[in-house]
């Protein structure tokens, strides 16, 4: 027999309790861009669609009647959804541009589950969700991926990632992208072609992305944990800065709308319903006692980037990347060591890259931790200071796959290597090359770096992690049949032995 969680009731209710619109038939399915899930937890997960008969209308609003439209929502241990699980009625709204976001509680710990969404009487795909184990799991897999330009090629990647059947997906940064490519003919193009600006201009975009069907399918085969980066809103922006000023207009007007897009488009709680220029977007999520990811978010409270090569700000101790309260939030969390692994999940490079390699000058991206390297040092003495057993930095941002590690003293050769990172490269970007061997005798701990579009799986299990760097043979190519991909490295990390060796 269907239960009805309380929660869900409370949430969303039903569609009886809110006193729906007589039904009127839509003019065709609405579940053109997929489902997707995220957010797991013991007893739950997140279930999100959007309704959209037509995803490309002009207005961003997906073709659908100015009326609240009826969604039921199912959720089972089988495919043919007998019995069920959970279920539910809630209302997609126009002024939400018909998203769901059901917040699903009451069920099992550590299990596998089906789930769909029907309304007038057409079904959504099925997509696959899973809650985390109570206990100390086995094992845990994981892709995580990012940088997903629409014009730079085709989402072979995600295609991939779903094959494989993680148990998570961890997306880290830059979904969409604010501006078209500057290359004279991409293989394929968004519309409008010109930088978005607007609700209605974001809600296209990230429509024309939810179309393809590799990002589908990646989403219905595992649940995401996300985060943005600066493309979701605009290029390099710092909370509420902007790069340039170019398209001339408000920023706040613009970063509302871009943040609004984003939580529409998202499988995240309530919780993270952003108001007006701020959304509440750092968050933990546990795998039992085997893994837990803090999910950071490092562009709403930085200080804006320093000038180039500019020592003196750069190297000014107030500067900081994830603001005062994120940092305190983060080195709490990290002092409970309630799990055997501790992910950080964020966006930008966080060991050292230094152009020439010499302590005296400051040739370094001031839009990664670089540029605010009194900030680095506080979390990475702040995880030595409170024992953390294993940290792991995930990163995304630079298009290219790198493998590091980190170090309190990066221009030391003997300095202990105190935590790892694994930065992914992007599923659709040009091809920016490789560093020269002298930029990598300069960065000795920088180990491993491909140019190639893909992504990353890791395995997980209370005695080690192994991450799997994959490259996929042609983004440009638009016949699946004709791509292939490849392992390009392997790194292992032994449990409580930081570093990759």
């Amino acid at each position: 027999m269907a239960q009805l969680n309380r929660r869900i009731f409370l949430l969303g209710g039903l569609v009886a309790a809110t006193g729906a619109a007589p039904a009127r038939h839509l003019s065709a399915s609405p579940f053109t861009l997929g489902v997707a899930s995220g957010e797991p937890s013991t007893d739950g997960f997140v279930l999100w669609t959007r309704l959209a008969v037509a995803p490309l209308n002009g207005d961003g609003l997906g073709g659908m009647p100015n009326r609240d439209v009826e969604v039921r929502w199912e959720v089972s241990e089988n495919e043919s959804f007998v019995p069920l699980a959970a279920s539910g009625a809630v209302l997609a709204r126009p002024a939400d541009a018909h998203t769901v976001h059901v917040e699903v509680g009451g069920l099992k710990a550590g299990a596998k589950y089906f789930y769909r969404f029907l309304s007038d009487g057409h079904e959504s795909p099925h997509g696959t969700a899973g809650t985390a184990p109570s206990g100390l799991a086995a094992k845990l897999t994981f892709a995580f991926g990012s940088c997903a330009h629409y014009e730079h090629g085709f989402f072979h990647a995600y295609r991939y990632m779903a094959q494989d059947k993680p148990d998570l997906v961890l997306f880290l940064g830059d979904y969409i992208y604010e501006s078209p490519s500057k290359v004279a003919s991409p293989p394929r193009k968004y519309a409008p072609r010109k930088e978005v600006t607007t609700l209605a201009e974001y809600r296209l975009r990230y429509a024309q992305h939810r179309m393809d069907p590799n990002l589908q399918a990646a989403h219905a085969a595992a649940p995401w944990l996300v985060v943005f980066d600066d493309h979701e809103v605009e290029n390099n922006w710092a909370a509420d800065q902007r790069n340039d000023n170019s398209p001339a207009g408000d920023f706040k007007v613009r970063k509302t709308a871009a943040l609004r897009a984003f939580y529409e488009n998202m499988p995240l709680r309530a919780a993270q319903r952003p108001n007006g220029t701020a959304i509440p977007l750092y968050r933990r999520v546990s795998w039992g006692g085997l893994a837990r990811f803090h999910m950071l978010d490092t562009r709403q409270y930085r200080w804006k980037q320093a000038p180039e090569k500019d020592c003196g700000v750069i190297r000014d101790p107030r500067r900081t990347l994830t603001g005062d309260v994120q940092e305190k939030w983060l080195l709490d969390g990290l002092a409970e060591r309630s799990a055997r692994w501790d992910f950080l999940g964020q966006q930008v490079f966080f060991a050292q890259r230094d152009d020439d390699g010499k302590p005296a000058t400051c040739d370094v991206s001031t839009d990664a931790w670089d540029g605010y390297p009194h900030s680095r040092d506080r979390i990475v003495q702040g995880w030595l200071d409170r024992q953390v057993r294993n940290p792991v930095v995930l990163t995304g941002d630079v298009h290219r796959h790198w493998a590091a590690n980190i170090k309190q003293d990066y221009f030391a050769a003997n300095a202990p290597v105190v935590g790892t990172e694994f930065v992914v490269g992007s599923i659709t970007s040009p091809n920016d090359g490789v560093p020269s061997a002298a930029y990598l005798k300069a960065n000795p701990h920088l180990r491993f770096v491909s140019q190639r579009r893909g992504y990353a799986h890791t395995t997980v299990t209370p005695e080690k992690l192994t991450t799997q760097y994959f490259t996929i043979s042609n983004a440009l190519e638009p016949n699946p049949a004709k791509v292939t991909r490849s392992v390009a490295k392997t790194y292992t990390v032994a449990d409580g032995k930081a570093g990759l060796g």
